[in-house]
């Protein structure tokens, strides 16, 4: 068995210690998990995550030392749940120092199956929940929002204009082509036929087509 907690939904950790800063009770069990809508059907890997860092015991009850920490303003409290961590993590600590706050979560889950015997699945989840007690103790950024995925399968992307791309329109005369006209005075002119290629944008849209054919008709055509 890992000695080392996981959870395949480490941002439930999270949530979860920002309701502990609001209102810590005495004791957390998993229908306190499931009250606040977190991990349904893993709230024991949550209770697991609180007791391994020293929160609740094991018992679930809220220690004093956890308390004191969940109380603690921004900027004091990242400083208390970084030694939090580090006790917890002590082994880790021990064995890389202050560089385990920069490991990536590759060394991550490789230290994690090499210490607990874990699968790469397992590893990688233990990996994770690091990450996230690792932003809770200030030495990393969190990562940004996910893409929301939208009722119709396809995920919500913030509109970037496409780039635009020039238009080729080549114009090319071709002497085989020229032939003797009769003009209405008798005399003969000579006739040359223009052809014209356009390079059309591959991801151009139906409007980008539209005003290139109604650019050619008013410079091309009528004139």
């Amino acid at each position: 068995m890992a000695s080392h907690p996981y959870i395949s939904g480490p941002g439930n950790i999270t949530q979860m210690i920002g309701y502990l800063r609001k209102n810590f009770p005495a004791s957390i069990t998993a229908d306190t998990v499931k009250k606040y809508q977190l991990a349904p059907n893993n709230e024991s890997y949550v209770i697991n995550a609180l007791q391994f860092i020293g929160l609740i015991d094991e018992e679930g009850k809220r220690t004093s030392r956890g308390h004191d920490v969940m109380v603690l303003p921004d900027g004091q409290f990242e400083k208390e749940f970084e030694q939090l961590v580090r006790d917890a993590y002590a082994d880790l600590f021990q064995l890389r120092s202050d560089d385990a706050w920069t490991m990536n979560k590759s060394e991550l889950t490789g230290y994690f199956r090499a210490a607990d015997k874990t699968s790469d699945v397992i590893g990688g989840r233990q990996a994770g929940l690091f990450q996230v007690f690792r932003v809770l103790s200030g030495k990393e950024e969190a990562p940004p929002p996910k893409q929301r995925q939208n009722s119709n399968g396809t995920k919500s992307v913030s509109a970037k204009p496409a780039p635009s791309k020039a238009v080729t329109v080549k114009q090319t005369s071709s002497p085989e082509h020229a032939q003797e006209v009769s003009s209405v005075r008798g005399k003969k002119d000579m006739a040359l036929t223009v052809r014209i290629e356009i390079n059309l944008p591959a991801e151009g849209s139906q409007e980008t087509y539209d005003n290139i054919f109604r650019s050619i008709k008013a410079h091309l055509i009528d004139d």
